[in-house]
């Protein structure tokens, strides 16, 4: 225990004092910092200027074809633009430049759209529709006889309507799920790499003779892992702490917080299932690289030799991401991959998050991380005693296994 404290302390100052570790949480709290006091700033020197009164120098929507109510039907549904009507040609003006798209109508439920470019995100089309289908309504419930004031609250009338979740919000709990798998994702390979890389350094320069006869290799393995873990998990409570504190403070000039305030809101239960399932997703993964790593015969083989770990867990980021994108997250791939210790970290907090799996098959799904992480801990250990010694050429898996059974 006491080689482990020893190489668990040595190897957190290790990262701590690395500039690069420290300068990329600086910028991080930084940019975090810069956007949340953006708002509070802008109310600050833009105190005073809002006037109420719509902004000068629009963009121009001509309209052909139409008459007065056309025009203040689509004047409402596009306070953006500066809606005028046209009698001339419409198209010049939109390929030239003077508007930034036009409409000529054929009748209220008829009409052609003009624009330049069209962009994927343009819209323009269906809000017209709209506006021109409810013109449209309303014009003819007039000349049915329909008071036009009665004509006008037939077709201002909303239903409403109230929801509540029985169950799981999985439109809420996405974004949940999606925030921990995108972490997880960045950490392992990032903190990953740097386990592998570190590996592979102290055995280049053969000092790690001295410390595999000074240290057991467990004490090794996982003081190493555990130091790159706790670091980890300093720098997200630094960056998410800092995001939680600023945007408390300049709460008031957020408005409607949206993705902020679903972050922070996010029940205590879920994350008290983020962080055992992020916990054990980075120990076994940092294990495998760790043990990786000890068998690069040169840092510049570190890429290729970690490259089968990282497509293992890149295909179970997709499999979930597709899972979560589909809302069936209990499908029988899913509920597969939430009891293999490799994707059960993502897997099965996806189905915590966004579904109602059984209390047993959560447990079950800890217990099988619990005790894979310690095999594969006590595994790469062995793997990474073995390693260290192996210079030159990199070892073949046969030459790992027969080197393994003769320790």
């Amino acid at each position: 225990m006491e080689q482990f404290r020893k190489i668990l302390r040595f190897e957190l100052k290790g990262y701590l004092t690395n500039k690069v570790f420290v300068g990329v949480t600086v910028f991080l709290v930084a940019v975090i910092f810069a956007v949340t006091f953006f708002p509070r700033v802008g109310a600050l020197l833009g105190s005073g200027d809002d006037t109420g009164e719509p902004p000068e120098n629009r963009e121009v929507m001509l309209v052909s074809g139409g008459d007065e109510s056309v025009l203040a039907a689509l004047s409402r549904a596009f306070p953006e633009y500066e809606v005028r009507l046209s009698d001339g040609d419409i198209k010049s003006p939109v390929t030239v430049g003077g508007a930034v798209c036009a409409v000529e109508l054929h009748g209220l439920s008829d009409f052609t759209y003009f624009v330049d470019n069209l962009s994927m995100y343009d819209t323009n089309a269906e809000r017209i529709s709209e506006a021109l289908t409810g013109l449209y309504r309303l014009t003819a419930l007039t000349d049915a006889g329909v008071d036009p004031d009665r004509a006008a609250e037939i077709m201002s009338s909303v239903t409403s309507f109230d929801i509540q979740s029985l169950g799981v919000d999985q439109g809420q709990n996405f974004f949940y799920t999606y925030v921990m798998i995108f972490a997880l994702y960045m950490v392992i390979l990032l903190y990953g790499q740097m386990v592998a890389t570190n590996v592979a350094t102290e055995k280049s320069s053969r000092a790690m003779e001295l410390l595999v006869t000074s240290a057991s290799p467990t004490a090794m393995m996982f003081g190493k892992v555990v130091a790159s873990c706790l670091a980890g998990l300093l720098q997200l409570v630094c960056v998410f702490g800092s995001a939680l504190l600023f945007y408390d403070l300049n709460r008031g000039y957020i408005e409607d917080g949206g993705i902020l305030s679903l972050l922070f809101d996010m029940p205590p239960s879920l994350l008290a299932y983020m962080f055992v399932f992020f916990i054990l997703g980075f120990f076994i993964y940092a294990f495998l690289y760790g043990a990786i790593g000890s068998t690069a015969s040169k840092l510049e083989d570190i890429n290729t030799s970690v490259m089968p770990i990282t497509i293992v867990f890149l295909a179970g980021f997709f499999v979930v991401v597709f899972g979560m994108s589909s809302g069936n997250v209990d499908n029988p791939l899913m509920v597969a991959c939430s009891f293999i210790p490799f994707t059960s970290p993502m897997a099965m907090f996806t189905r915590v998050a966004m579904s109602h799996p059984a209390l047993w098959e959560i447990a079950l799904s800890v217990a099988i991380l619990l005790a894979s992480c310690a095999g594969v801990g006590v595994l790469s250990a062995k793997i990474y005693r073995v390693g260290v010694l192996l210079y030159g050429a990199s070892p073949k898996p046969g030459d790992i296994i027969k080197a393994l059974k003769r320790a």
